[in-house]
């Protein structure tokens, strides 16, 4: 489509596991706000006839079948391995770029759009978005989440911490803090607040 008119205010999403992202990003769509998941366009495009299959299969021979990537083996493959993860980020990436793109163009007339990326400030970067929100929780409560659920160990927590930026920092760069540590009435009164300062806010022609 061709864009014409005032641009959505383009806001990211982000925050550090067990701080209730996905619980912030089902609040907006709840409230109507389009939100583009990057982690569920890259699941979609590695399942079952995915558009990333034969990149992957070229790259990482075996690594595919009828049901999509073989994610645990590639997963296995790619860690610890900077030159695999490398050559994987570079058939990725460029495919989530043009997934987002038309996800803005089919929501260009939106006052408010939202771009749901876990690793925004470790990976992706800000470039392209108004502002970013950060779900941040205290970190008693994050470890009482991420260790409630099946699989995790104490080891893996710790090194997915290290692999992500402190949240301290994430809050420290924020633009907006949405609080998770209370109830979820508290969140989505947080959530429906900033959505309604965000909607109202003068539109910029794109």
């Amino acid at each position: 489509m061709t864009r014409t008119g005032p641009r959505p205010f383009i806001l990211g999403l982000t925050g550090s596991i067990g701080m209730g992202k996905s619980t912030v990003a089902r609040m907006l769509r709840d409230l109507g706000v389009p939100v583009f998941d990057a982690d569920a366009e890259v699941h979609r495009m590695q399942g079952p006839n995915g558009r990333l299959l034969p990149a992957i299969e070229a790259a990482f021979p075996g690594l595919t079948g009828p049901e999509g990537v073989k994610r645990a083996e590639l997963g296995a493959l790619v860690f610890g391995d900077s030159d695999a993860l490398s050559r994987l980020e570079a058939i990725v990436h460029p495919a989530v770029v043009a997934e987002r793109s038309d996800f803005i163009d089919a929501n260009w007339h939106e006052p408010l759009i939202v771009f749901d990326v876990p690793l925004l400030f470790e990976k992706t970067g800000r470039a392209g978005m108004d502002a970013v929100v950060v779900v941040s929780a205290p970190a008693d409560e994050q470890r009482r989440r991420v260790l409630a659920r099946p699989g995790m160990t104490e080891d893996k927590f710790a090194d997915i911490l290290a692999r992500q930026m402190p949240d301290g920092e994430k809050r420290r760069r924020a633009d907006y803090v949405i609080d998770t540590g209370a109830s979820l009435d508290n969140t989505g009164a947080q959530v429906a607040r900033m959505v309604e300062s965000l909607q109202l806010r003068p539109k910029d022609d794109g």
